[in-house]
C-alpha cells in the first residue's frame, strides 16, 4: 500500500478530463512539456517533477508518440539527472483524445491497491480496450492510419467523409454517399466522448454510437493536438472505453504478476515501465505468482 496515489502526468492540459467522482484525483500538467525549453528550464523542470516524487512517491508520465522528439528527450533528461527509478515515461500511439481517456482511466485505478509497477505497465494493456478514432473531411494527408490510394483520391471529392479507427486495429471506411459505413466496435460496454471540430457530429453520435451501443455519450473538448494527428482540422474525434472502476480493476487485477528482476518493482506484462528492463524468459524466472481470473481473454499481444 501507498500513502498516496500514484501521480498521472499529462504532457498538455487537453489530456485532463473531468473527473466523474470527487475520488478520482486530476492529472498534473508538465509544464515542462508545455513550454518552451527557452521559457521553462532544466532547472524549472527538474523542480517540478521532483516536487511531484516528494508528494506522490512515483511519477507515471505519459507523452504521446506524436509529441516533437524534444519533449520525449525533456523527460528522459530529467529523469537521468534526478537519478530517480521513480519516474515512468509511458509512450502512447493513442490519438490525443484516446490517451486523454487513458490517462482518465490510470487516475481512476492509482487510487486503488495497485503498486506504481503494475499501474505503470497497465497503460499498454488498457490500450488494448480503447476505441479510438475520427470522422475525417480528408485523409490526403492523414499518414497515422494506412490510407489506400483509392481512398486518397475519394478524399479530394467535395463533401467525402472518412470514418477512421486508429485503434485497436487501424480501419478507414468512407460514409459520404449514402453508404452504411461500419466500423467495427468493442464487444463490451462503453462510454463514448467525441469532440468537434470543423465538422458536425450527426454521424459519431447518431450511427456510430447507437451501433457500437455505447450505454453514454458525452461531448469533450478538442484536444489542440487532434488537428495535426489526424492532419485536418475537418474532424470529430472519438474515443470508447470502459467506464467502470471495478471492471477496469478487474482487469488489470487478472493479469499476472512479476517483479522486475533489475528495479525489484512488480509488473505486468513483458517490460518494466520504470526501468524499462524487459521480463527474463520463463525458463529464468522465479515461481510466479498468478492472481484470479474472472475477466474475457485479453486480446493477443495485451500482456
Amino acid at each position: 500500500m501507498y500513502a498516496l496515489p500514484t501521480a498521472i502526468a499529462v504532457t498538455g492540459p487537453d489530456l485532463v478530463l473531468p473527473s466523474p467522482d470527487r475520488h478520482t484525483p486530476s492529472a498534473a500538467v508538465l509544464q515542462s512539456a508545455v513550454q518552451s525549453p527557452r521559457t521553462y528550464s532544466l532547472d524549472q523542470a527538474l523542480t517540478e517533477m521532483h516536487t511531484l516524487i516528494e508528494h506522490h512517491g512515483y511519477v507515471i508520465a505519459l507523452c504521446p508518440s506524436s509529441a516533437p522528439a524534444s519533449v520525449a528527450q525533456r523527460l528522459h533528461a530529467v529523469r537521468s539527472v534526478l537519478e530517480s527509478d521513480r519516474i515512468a515515461v509511458v509512450r502512447s500511439d493513442l490519438p490525443p483524445l484516446g490517451l486523454a481517456v487513458l490517462a482518465l482511466q490510470l487516475r481512476q485505478l492509482s487510487i486503488c491497491d495497485f503498486s506504481p509497477g503494475v499501474l505503470a505497465s497497465a497503460a499498454r494493456l488498457l490500450s488494448h480496450y480503447i476505441h479510438a478514432g475520427a470522422l475525417l473531411g480528408s485523409v490526403t494527408r492523414l499518414d497515422r492510419v494506412p490510407v489506400t490510394l483509392q481512398s486518397h483520391a475519394k478524399s479530394w471529392v467535395p463533401g467525402t467523409q472518412f470514418a477512421v479507427l486508429a485503434t485497436p486495429r487501424p480501419e478507414l471506411v468512407k460514409v459520404s454517399g449514402g453508404d452504411e459505413a461500419h466500423l467495427p466496435g468493442p464487444g463490451f460496454g462503453t462510454r463514448m466522448l467525441y469532440a468537434t471540430g470543423k465538422l458536425a457530429p450527426g454521424w459519431v453520435t447518431g450511427t456510430l454510437a447507437p451501433a457500437w451501443q455505447s450505454q453514454e455519450v458525452t461531448e469533450a473538448r478538442l484536444p489542440g493536438e487532434s488537428a495535426r494527428w489526424w492532419a485536418t482540422g475537418r474532424l470529430v474525434e472519438f474515443a470508447a472505453a470502459i467506464p467502470d472502476i471495478s471492471v477496469l480493476y478487474q482487469l488489470v487485477s487478472s493479469v499476472r504478476r512479476d517483479d522486475c528482476h533489475w528495479c525489484g518493482l512488480e509488473l505486468i506484462g513483458d517490460r518494466c515501465a520504470f526501468c524499462a528492463a524487459p521480463l527474463p524468459p520463463p525458463s529464468e524466472r522465479p515461481s510466479q505468482r498468478t492472481l484470479a481470473h474472472g475477466v474475457t481473454a485479453l486480446p493477443r499481444g495485451a500482456t
